[in-house]
């Protein structure tokens, strides 16, 4: 039913240099997901995670506890000229994305990527935009059946590849 114990916020200046040592984390812990060493440019691109942060409408979001604990973050992306993935996602129109989305090993299922996911939805509908964009790949299963329950479809136009990982795209209309 989601966390009501965490507030979705933007991330503050200091905290971004946690979630990037989060996002490393949880990304290089994947079963399957290229390592450090495999793409050294991701690993470098998540540890700052903060710098997305610097381009317009885009934003490093939070779940947070009372006490200011994080359980998860996101980055969202009010014009998906600044999305920065592979494969066609820059170019749609009346669009928003979401990438990056990371939460605590000791916090999952708990509700928080679903909370921080719905966020967004809400943030995308609240703009005006039409659909949402999103990617994942095989590794993030979990993440995978949960954008789907959530109501996203495959939109294989939207897929590239990372290197050797094939990356999916998904999308979700508002009507």
């Amino acid at each position: 039913m989601g966390s009501p114990e965490y507030i979705v916020r933007g991330a503050r200046f200091n905290e971004f240099e946690g979630m990037g040592k989060l996002m490393v984390q949880v990304y290089s812990q994947l079963d399957g997901f290229p390592t450090i060493s495999e793409q050294p440019d991701y690993y470098h691109m998540l540890a700052n995670i903060g710098d997305f942060t610097h381009n317009p409408d885009t934003e490093l979001l939070v779940a947070a506890s009372p006490e200011g604990k994080i359980a998860g973050a996101v980055v969202y992306f009010g014009d998906m000229q600044y999305y920065g993935s592979g494969g066609s996602a820059a170019s749609e129109k009346n669009a928003a994305g979401f990438r990056l989305l990371a939460v605590d090993p000791l916090l999952r299922g708990h509700g928080v990527g679903k909370l921080l996911v719905n966020y967004c939805i809400k943030k995308a509908r609240d703009q005006g935009l039409t659909q949402l964009i999103i990617h994942t790949t095989k590794t993030m299963q979990t993440a995978w059946t949960m954008y789907e329950s959530l109501g996203f479809k495959r939109s294989e136009n939207l897929d590239f590849m990372q290197g050797e990982l094939p990356v999916f795209g998904f999308r979700l209309r508002f009507d």
